[in-house]
């Protein structure tokens, strides 16, 4: 199977042989634990994509027997003993070996007091609550669906509260585990700045006479033409369908299974380029997971990126490189060619207004690029208040709605449009929207430094993509698993995090389109 590696160098000369035995133990355990996670992530997979209506529960529960297995691996007294000894120890090991130490150091802190029982329950609460997000979905209806997001929700804290070290405010310990070291302090001054600048360009963009033509982005098109187009864009960007595939889901998502099998998947729906932006954000994933040091998954920690320096890249080259005239330009005959009616009267300059209009609406993922980020802020401040006991039930729709009006001014007109739209609270990932925002801000940066090294805007329009897909891989992948988000993008650019490079990027490109 995919994770038998034993062939590769380590520091073995500097350790003793208490650290080697350590070492092979862990890698042991680790090697079956990859196995039921490759076990149990097919099963998802299936789930997400193929699997009928009935058949989801008892495939929950497969998922929650598999993932129970594992949970019990990293119980057993050996393998906890051999992981404190390489904590102990980690200063005798390489790099890739002391992240693996401080991960499983990480880890151990969060679940120690947790028994294998009550991992089991948990995991059957969110195979539970994602059956009924499904059934809900269908019946646009979250009064069906609230029992079982309270009942995560309560999970999630539950799991905080068996934590010997947790930070004083709960919705901080959800943070860190998916953007180590971020804390709501941070977080509401970031977000802050943003409310300041887009808030007023917001305003201006709306009252702004400009007109841009969109009709021709709902003109039908088949399945078969926009499965054609998902498959030049990811080819274009570099995706390996050597080592890669390509699926269709209800939420589109993407799944690493090995370092040899990559899964992107889309949807294809009445607008034709809600696939295409969704297969490139999706394929931006697959080419993080595709071009990452091989090593990762030798020393078992490919699963160390956090969430904002993942969706930092998708989110590049779904926008940042998607969105530009650039691409746009380069694109636009092959669009042609596999959409000749759609496209037939209209411009390239047509198709990039329209794939950049601002319009303030009511879907996060297919939302704008300019207005996503009022998206992530309404659910990370219904977050805070979720995981601090502050709404019920009851009030969480109203709530979703009241700050949809005063952010972009608009409401939804049923649950589907509002509450019910993200999978994520469904699966658990409180905590995880944040990291979408974070990631504009990263690739922001980061695309600031390409552009001392390169031209980017005439690597694009000449489609050589792969260009810039080597530098991401020499200085965006290259590290992400092994060093913290601050530390990761100082390296990248020099300097420390910051908003402003996403909030220029921002404001140079909405006021040259909109003339303001």
């Amino acid at each position: 199977m995919f994770r038998k590696y034993h062939e590769y160098n380590r520091k073995d000369e500097t350790m003793n042989e208490e650290t080697k035995t350590a070492l092979q133990t862990l890698n042991k355990i680790l090697g079956e634990e990859a196995l039921l996670m490759h076990a149990a992530g097919n099963v998802q997979f299936d789930m997400e994509t193929l699997c009928p209506s009935k058949g989801m529960e008892e495939a929950g529960e497969v998922i929650s027997y598999l993932t129970n297995q594992i949970f019990k691996l990293r119980k057993k007294p050996e393998f906890i003993q051999a992981a404190e000894i390489l904590y102990s120890r980690r200063d005798e090991l390489d790099e890739f070996d002391r992240t693996l130490a401080e991960s499983l150091h990480r880890d151990w802190l969060m679940t120690r007091n947790i028994s294998p029982e009550q991992d089991l329950e948990f995991s059957r609460v969110l195979n539970k609550g994602y059956a009924d997000w499904i059934a809900a979905r269908e019946k646009c209806d979250y009064a069906s669906f609230a029992p079982s997001l309270f009942a995560i929700r309560d999970a999630e804290v539950r799991k905080i509260e068996l934590m010997d070290e947790r930070k004083p405010l709960l919705y901080d310990n959800l943070l860190d585990r998916y953007e180590r070291g971020m804390t709501v302090e941070k977080l509401d001054e970031v977000f802050g700045k943003i409310k300041d600048r887009l808030i007023p360009l917001l305003r201006k963009i709306t009252a702004a006479k400009k007109e841009v033509r969109t009709d021709f982005l709902f003109r039908p098109v088949s399945d078969a033409a926009q499965e054609e187009m998902a498959r030049y864009l990811l080819e274009l960007i570099g995706f390996d369908f050597q080592r890669g595939a390509l699926s269709t889901t209800e939420h589109p998502f993407t799944d690493s299974m090995g370092p040899d099998d990559e899964r992107v998947t889309t949807h294809y729906r009445g607008n034709l380029s809600s696939s295409m932006y969704s297969i490139i954000h999706e394929g931006g994933h697959g080419l993080f997971d595709q071009n990452q040091p091989r090593e990762n998954w030798q020393h078992h920690i490919t699963g160390e990126k956090t969430m904002g320096q993942h969706e930092s890249v998708s989110r590049f080259y779904e926008n940042v490189i998607g969105r530009s005239e650039s691409f746009i330009r380069h694109i636009f005959p092959k669009a042609r060619e596999i959409f000749p009616e759609a496209l037939r009267d209209v411009s390239w300059r047509e198709f990039y207004e329209a794939v950049n209009l601002v319009e303030p609406s009511l879907i996060r993922t297919e939302a704008d690029e300019f207005t996503y980020t009022f998206h992530v802020i309404i659910r990370y401040e219904l977050e805070k208040a979720l995981i601090a006991g502050e709404v019920t039930a009851e009030e969480l729709p109203a709530m979703w709605s009241e700050k949809y009006k005063a952010y972009l001014g608009v409401a939804p007109a049923n649950d589907n449009e509002g509450i019910l739209q993200d999978v994520h609270w469904a699966s658990g990932l409180m905590g995880y929207f944040p990291a979408y925002a974070l990631g504009n801000m990263y690739n922001a940066m980061y695309c600031s430094r390409m552009k001392e090294d390169f031209d980017v805007d005439a690597a694009i329009a000449s489609g050589d993509l792969l260009k810039i897909k080597d530098w991401m891989t020499a200085h965006v992948f290259a590290k992400a698993d092994r060093l913290a988000p601050t530390d990761w993008i100082r390296e990248i650019c020099g300097r420390e995090f910051t908003p402003d490079d996403y909030l220029s990027y921002l404001e140079e490109k909405y006021s040259g389109i909109y003339g303001i």
